[in-house]
């Protein structure tokens, strides 16, 4: 009988990772089984993927059942394989019990992190069970060292950077913060910075920071400037990016000292995770072996057909803004293999550029962006040149081969193709089966490598210790002791061999240290017999949950309201948000409580803050909403101008206010949607938080009842900023640059509009720091639901402009005025406005809507 000893050392947390040059945990995505066992067949060292009760931002994705973790997580644990559980939505007061049993579900099952929005969640998580790391999602908009450093106070592990960092600023921020840094390497763009696109929200009630974003980026949109619409020829998708691929960044995202970098993907098929992880682990390998990485053309085919809309680096090689959104798609395209010549019945002529196959499908664009329409390749004939000349039938044709492509009978409208039309290649089964194959096998790869030391005496048993990377270790030892070899004694080379025989297991030898000692005869069923028990006690042991401290009570308890202050009952105060000299000389006419300006030209906000004080209104000024590295002047400049207040739209803007002025407002960017979360501002410094536009009139009084209300400012009439983007559609399209070094600031010349399907035409501007924001063309408001918030105590309410001239804005500011002090109703201020000739009304995100999302 073997005598079996564990030895249980602590694996190394996230937080321990060294900055010195290693290689990048490999992270994939995973919608189901399957694509869980390609991500880790192909390589991946870790998977993220979501759960089907909601709170991830991929809620159309197949995802898992909670039922599911304990054996997913233990697959994992077998694997060397690390698991990630996206909770990255924001969270109302009401759903906070609902995901607290789900964090609860999650530590228990032994999954190694979470990746969270809300900063309520993260705070809960902590509560919940201090072992379980916490990462930072995208979508907390985390973008420079200074937003991290506050961000850190909740706790967490790790950090997602925004994917609008090019490798330089990446570098800057690893340089800046011991925070273990994730970006993302592949896969689809979003335009608007994540958490930071309210969309979605604005145009069909369906909250991209609850995951149902409906992808309003990849429609066509039309240019109108200065009044007139633009022509721009085939190119109509202006927000709609390529795919990043950033493989030919790996040495230096390594050099870099990131931690981790991540495959999007969730909602693609298992084959695609086999092949987009497969290219990147031999692309991580081969950097970190010769500090290059070559990926050959039909490498990227392959990578290609799985999905693209077309590859670029996104910006990872900083801003160009041409390149980025060519604008002629926004589709699956696959590989271009060229341009038709000709057509006869059935048939079209093409010189190849890329390799074909029976069975291939392929797309033939359309007239005027109209869609691309195509099939399966029935038939492949080498032309000799002549429309009419018979060639010889084949199965497959190379790159530069001039063919006959037959399609299945009716697949095409012939009569919809023309000369020069682009043909892609969308499809390739042979590829498909191939990749399949890689994942579909009972026996797993053997990838975690287990360095031995095996000691060989006489008169001793035979004993192994074994050890994984990650620092754990086990012993075996054999029952019998070793005898001296009458014939052949045991070397080096006999252990080697029998204890290397690991196929079928998900371990590989590494390194051997073999002591022999006495001429021992050791017999080949011990060794075979030590082998195995070893890998079944590793494997018993992997399987382990890891110890974890579970507060789940008391954690509950802190979930509770947060009980009012003792407070004097005030009247209502309004506030504006002036984007024009000329809307704050009204506002100051009209007498407001407070005024925050918000300008293209930080040379302005000197006359502001002058006109104001002379006016004797309190005003503020907006910090952007992104700071990156190298932008904290655009902050400091803001000291020298003595505003009453900051209302800040970023967590380094709540610091820095917070240090240099004497209040500080946070704005809806920070995207408060429960009571711990506004508490948590609250501790950085903010006298107020504004409530997140992501919230509805029911979610809305949820939060004003789980809180204090004086805590809160309410935006009761605006027009939704919908995209915020590091992508300058003013320099895409109507300047000959690439980026705000050569673009000569179109911005500052030109009124930009863009004109969705429907016809709306909606704002662009251009902030101080070169970033768009798309507005919705209709002005939305919450009129109808003031009264009840101020009958719950909530004080300041604002009204935000944004191209009103003097009279709109003080014919506004004075309905709005009047309803906050009960002279009209909700819908008399729906008429006034109406009758002012504005685009259209409605009640916009504060309208009471079903939560679609599935609550535990």
């Amino acid at each position: 009988m073997l005598v079996i000893m564990p030895q249980m050392d602590t694996p190394l947390t996230t937080t321990e990772r060294s900055k010195k040059r290693q290689a990048p945990e490999l992270l994939a995505p995973a919608g189901d089984w399957e694509c869980v066992k390609a991500a880790v067949e192909n390589g991946a060292d870790a998977i993220y993927f979501g759960l089907d009760c909601g709170f991830n931002a991929r809620y159309r994705a197949q995802n898992f059942g909670i039922r599911d973790l304990p054996e997913l997580s233990k697959r994992l644990r077998g694997r060397g394989v690390k698991g990630y559980v996206t909770l990255n939505t924001l969270v109302f007061p009401s759903e906070m019990p609902a995901i607290a049993d789900v964090v609860e579900h999650i530590a228990m099952a032994g999954i190694d992190a979470v990746l969270v929005q809300d900063f309520g969640v993260a705070r809960l998580v902590r509560e919940i069970c201090p072992d379980l790391e916490v990462h930072a999602s995208t979508q907390m908009s985390l973008t420079s060292a200074e937003t991290i450093a506050v961000a850190a106070q909740l706790g967490l592990s790790r950090v997602v950077l925004a994917r609008e960092l090019s490798i330089d600023e990446i570098r800057k921020i690893t340089a800046s913060t011991e925070m273990p840094i994730e970006i993302f390497i592949h896969g689809a763009l979003c335009v608007a910075y994540s958490g930071q696109c309210l969309t979605s929200e604005s145009l069909g009630g369906r909250s991209a920071n609850r995951g149902q974003c409906a992808q309003a980026c990849r429609l066509p949109y039309e240019l109108i400037v200065d009044g007139t619409d633009h022509e721009l020829g085939d190119v109509k998708y202006l927000l709609s990016p390529q795919d990043l691929a950033g493989y030919a960044a790996i040495p230096d995202v390594i050099n870099a000292g990131v931690a981790s970098i991540k495959i999007e993907g969730r909602l693609k098929t298992p084959e695609y995770v086999a092949n987009i992880t497969g290219h990147y682990r031999r692309a991580i390998d081969d950097a970190m072996a010769t500090g290059r990485v070559q990926i050959d053309e039909e490498a990227k085919r392959e990578m290609e057909l799985s999905f693209s809309r077309g590859f670029s680096p996104g910006w990872l090689s900083g801003n160009d803004h041409k390149r980025l959104v060519p604008g002629l798609t926004s589709s699956k395209r696959g590989v271009r293999i060229g341009e038709v010549i000709d057509t006869r019945k059935g048939e079209l002529k093409i010189r190849l550029e890329g390799p074909v196959a029976l069975g291939d499908g392929l797309a033939i664009t359309g007239f005027d962006g109209q869609e691309p329409q195509g099939g399966r390749i029935y038939s492949i004939m080498e032309s000799s040149g002549s429309s009419n000349a018979s060639g010889v039938k084949t199965k497959t044709a190379a790159s530069g081969a001039l063919i006959w492509i037959g399609f299945g009978h009716g697949e095409i409208d012939w009569s919809e193709v023309q000369i020069d039309a682009v043909v892609y290649k969308n499809d390739d089964p042979q590829l498909n089966r191939r990749l399949r194959k890689t994942f579909s096998s009972e026996d797993p790869n053997g990838r975690q490598s287990l360095d031995m030391r095996v000691v060989v005496k006489v008169d001793q048993p035979l004993s192994i210790e074994a050890r994984l990377a990650d620092g754990r270790s086990w012993s075996v030892t054999s029952d019998e002791v070793l005898s001296v070899a009458r014939n052949r004694p045991a070397d080096e080379a006999l252990i080697r061999d029998k204890l290397g025989r690991l196929g079928g297991t998900p371990f590989v030898l590494g390194d051997l240290d073999v002591a022999i000692e006495g001429q021992p005869m050791v017999p080949m069923a011990m060794l075979n017999q030590v082998r195995r028990a070893l890998v079944e006690t590793i494997e018993a042991g992997l399987a382990e949950v890891p110890e974890r401290k579970l507060t789940i009570d008391s954690a509950k308890r802190w979930l509770a309201p947060i009980a009012a202050e003792a407070t004097t009952t005030s009247s209502p105060k309004l506030s504006v948000l002036c984007r024009t000299m000329e809307q704050l000389a009204a506002a100051c006419q009209v007498g407001v409580d407070m005024a925050y300006v918000d300008f293209h030209d930080v040379r302005t906000y000197r006359d502001a803050v002058a006109m104001a004080k002379d006016a004797g209104t309190p005003i503020g000024i907006a910090t952007v909403r992104i700071q990156k590295p190298g932008e904290m002047g655009l902050l400091k400049v803001l000291r020298r101008l003595d505003p009453d207040v900051i209302l800040a739209r970023n967590l380094a803007a709540i610091r820095f206010a917070k240090e240099n002025f004497e209040h500080v407002i946070a704005d809806f960017s920070l995207n408060v949607a429960n009571h711990r979360s506004a508490q948590w501002l609250r501790d950085q410094g903010a006298a107020r938080v504004t409530a997140s536009y992501d919230l509805n009139r029911e979610q809305l009084m949820d939060l004003v009842d789980s809180l204090p209300s004086p805590w809160l400012e309410i935006v009761m009439h605006q027009h939704m900023p919908m995209f915020h983007m590091e992508h300058c559609v003013f320099c895409a399209v109507i300047s000959p640059g690439t980026n705000k070094t050569n673009c000569g600031r179109p911005c500052d010349r030109h009124v930009v509009q863009l004109r969705d399907r429907v016809g709306a035409e909606h704002p662009l501007h251009a902030d101080v720091a070169c970033r768009n924001t798309l507005y919705n063309a209709t002005p939305q408001s919450g009129a109808e639901v003031v009264g009840d918030l101020i009958a719950r105590g909530v004080e300041w309410f604002r009204v935000e402009m944004l191209e009103e001239d003097a009279d709109s804005t003080k014919s506004t500011l004075a309905v709005y005025r009047k309803l906050l002090k009960g002279q009209v109703t909700g819908r008399e201020v729906w008429q006034t406005l109406n009758a002012s000739n504005r685009l259209g009304v409605t009640r916009g995100t504060l309208e009471t809507q079903r939560n679609p999302l599935a609550i535990l």
